[in-house]
């Protein structure tokens, strides 16, 4: 009888803790961050490779010890700096070579993705004084010498240099020119596409700048109304909208024409290198080699199927081309930050897709393929660096399955490989300088982010993040597991997804199902890793949740990645048709009300899908590409071509061409002030709709860029979704 008791109270106890449990709000995703992990960011290894800084309440620069984490020292105090100090607060920092010097900016004004403008200082380490880079107006992307004695930045288009023992600045170019010329510094559609903001390079020596001009002058400009309205708030604008006028190449458009010259610090001489006649190219990056008045450039065609990389010499401006890339379709950005130099002077690393898969393929300097390094029917994702003590490489790859991701290194004879990753999901690594340690970060569907730091063969030394206080919070929740699923369309292409089915599944009832996607070439939506977002409200709210990564996605191969050049739209969303299709076979699915959303390409994808086939009851675009013309010619050339080269592939997949065919119910939202997908595709698509005698419903939000955030406009956003959903599917 007392046992009974006993088991009687427990389960009376375990039946409160389940009725205590709480359901997902809109609010927990958008507003309260619930379910967000904590992480380990802004730690940098100091060049002896055993020590690392941390920036502290965006006031304290720490230095910190890897194999014990303990306090060496506090390298900066914005707190020792008295109260008439300028800097309030810190926002990035970078040491100079010697480790003798910071450079820290504040007050950072964000322009596009990458770019800002901020208020720079120097602090000398040994003497602790604090003083200003320049006093000539907010700088952007400065960046000490090697040897630590100057600093380059770039200030209203011109780049300019500060000798810190002199006291000295003087401009390097003087031509820069908002809209027309820029020195050092990416275009917009560099910027974004290339995804790069600092277009200029020290030598080793600390002897040259190499930079790149970027002429916008034939480029024309795209311009869009700018509101009042709030968060900020304009009050020049209370009455008459102010106008914001910038350069955008739009597909088959003038693009800047870009050249490449080399600024020599002794002489004050600027000399421009011969990189050819040709005029539509693109240079997306400048580097120096490992030898003294050699500088590697990184060039592309029009088409971006052909890359060279130039060795030009800095005193002649002679060129010669030691390395070709060819490829039948294209060429993806990721490249150009995987090509390195080596230390030895004598090698460089490529990561390229020679065959059929990226792979790390190792090249003398005179351009002779040393050995291909990595090999397999598998992706590496990320290089990570070299180790010359070791000779090892270091990398991540989706060897196991393109859901998920591990960390490697290999020797350079390709002999010997270890695998550092030991918990399955998706995993990347932070090496320091020399690898003698890392921090891992691994997370998936059921470990949020878990940071450890761990030796140069793979032992945890300590946790540095377990986000314990997250898994609490979690437990106090009622969440459905997200499920991983494939299947094989009828062309015969096995995809891959995932599910979140509703709270209280029975599986002999049947539920409405929202798939989200993304379908962009070379992203992924379904991988193996932390994050509950929108899809728990509406599991809580009876809904089932479905994402697939359609053809063109990544980790699969380049086969796989780029089936889709030069009909973009076209397998991805047969393939979310497919999906729809899948999903509605399903016992447990209600096939008469699916429906499909997407934010960016992913809103391209909702607009579409709705016009190709009746199997979605709802679709919601937000911030769609309706017509791929519209677009910015980097990204849209690269998978497409010119409009002017492939009009069929241009049409056939734009949304805005096959408004008659519409089915289901449209809505659309847009942000008026988004520099990126311009609100023209959202205003030339409904004019489309409308004489199609279609019904479809729409939002604007006032001065939104892409990302449509500010004030309580992201929750509100998702609120008037849900509710749409609801009234809807």
């Amino acid at each position: 009888m007392k046992h009974l008791s006993v088991f009687l109270t427990l389960a009376l106890m375990s039946i409160v803790v389940f009725a205590q449990k709480q359901t997902v709000s809109l609010e927990d995703i958008t507003a309260k961050g619930t379910f967000g992990a904590k992480s380990v960011r802004g730690l940098r290894s100091m060049g002896d490779g055993i020590h690392y800084t941390t920036l502290e309440e965006g006031k304290r620069i720490v230095k910190y010890q890897y194999a014990t984490g303990k306090q060496v020292e506090v390298v900066f105090n914005l707190d020792d700096q008295g109260d008439d100090c300028e800097v309030k607060r810190i926002e990035g920092y970078e040491f100079n070579g010697g480790e003798s010097k910071l450079l820290i900016y504040t007050n950072a004004e964000y322009i596009y993705r990458h770019s800002f403008k901020a208020d720079y200082f120097v602090y000398d380490i040994q003497y602790k004084e604090l003083k200003p880079l320049s006093e000539g107006g907010k700088q952007q992307i400065a960046s000490f010498s090697p040897n630590g004695e100057m600093v380059a930045f770039v200030r209203d288009n011109d780049l300019h240099l500060s000798k810190l023992k002199f006291g000295t600045e003087s401009a390097i170019t003087e031509d820069g020119e908002y809209n027309k010329i820029i020195n050092g510094m990416p275009d917009w559609v560099y910027e974004e596409e290339f995804g790069f903001n600092k277009a200029y390079d020290w030598s080793p020596d600390s002897k040259e700048i190499a930079f790149i001009r970027f002429d916008e002058s034939q480029v024309k400009e795209f311009a869009f109304p700018v509101y009042q309205a709030s968060h900020p708030n304009n009050e020049e604008n209370s009455l008459y909208p102010g106008q914001y006028k910038f350069k955008y190449p739009k597909a088959g458009q003038d693009n800047s024409v870009v050249t490449v010259h080399v600024f020599n610090i002794k002489n004050r001489t600027t000399k421009a290198m011969e990189i050819g006649e040709e005029t539509d190219i693109y240079i997306p990056r400048v580097r120096f080699t490992q030898e003294g008045g050699k500088l590697g450039i990184i060039k592309l065609n029009r088409h971006q199927n052909y890359l060279q990389l130039m060795i030009a010499n800095t005193n002649s401006g002679v060129c010669n081309t030691v390395f070709t890339d060819r490829n039948e379709r294209y060429i993806e950005q990721d490249v150009l930050d995987n090509l390195q130099f080596l230390e030895d002077g004598k090698h460089f690393v490529y990561v390229g897709e020679m065959d059929g898969y990226n792979h790390i393929y190792l090249y003398s300097m005179a351009g002779r393929k040393v050995r291909q390094i990595t090999q397999g029917e598998w992706d590496v994702t990320d290089y990570l660096g070299y180790n010359a003590k070791t000779r090892m490489f270091y990398y991540q790859a989706a060897v196991k399955s393109p859901t998920q991701r591990e960390v490697y290194a290999i020797r350079n004879d390709g002999k010997k490989t270890m695998n550092f990753t030991s918990v399955d999901g998706t995993n990347r690594a932070s090496f320091s300088k020399g690898f003698k340690y890392y921090i891992n970060y691994l997370s998936n569907t059921t470990t949020p982010t878990l940071v450890t730091l761990h030796d140069g063969k793979g032992k945890q030394i300590r946790v540095l993040e377990d986000n314990k206080s997250l898994k609490e919070r979690v437990a106090e929740f009622e969440i459905s597991p997200k499920e991983f699923f494939s299947f094989k369309t009828s062309e015969g292409v096995e995809l891959n997804g995932w599910m979140v089915k509703p709270l209280n599944f029975d599986a002999s009832k049947q539920y409405p199902v929202l798939m989200t996607q993304y379908s962009g070439p070379n992203s992924q939506q379904v991988l193996d890793r932390w994050g509950h977002g929108w899809e728990q409200y509406l599991a809580a709210e009876g809904y089932m949740v479905a994402c697939v990564d359609p053809r063109g996605t990544g980790a699969r191969g380049e086969e796989f990645r780029k089936c889709t050049y030069r009909k973009l739209g076209k397998y991805e969303s047969d393939d979310q048709i497919e999906a729809a299709k899948y999903l509605g076979s399903l016992d447990y699915v209600d096939a008469s009300r699916i429906g499909i959303w997407g934010w960016s390409y992913g809103g391209f994808m909702s607009s579409l899908c709705l016009s190709k086939s009746d199997v979605f009851k709802i679709g919601i675009a937000v911030a769609p590409v309706t017509n791929w013309r519209y677009y910015d010619s980097v990204y849209t050339e690269r998978y497409m071509r010119k409009p002017q080269e492939n009009q069929k592939g241009y049409d056939d997949n734009s949304p805005i061409n096959h408004v008659d065919n519409l089915s289901g119910r449209l809505f659309l939202i847009h942000g008026t002030a988004d520099d990126n997908v311009h609100f023209q595709n959202v205003m030339e698509y409904v004019d489309r709709l409308v004489q199609a005698g279609k019904q479809f419903d729409m939002f604007a939000y006032p001065n939104r860029n892409h990302s449509i955030y500010g004030g309580n406009v992201r929750n509100h956003l998702y609120r008037m979704k849900a509710d749409y959903i609801f009234r809807n599917l």
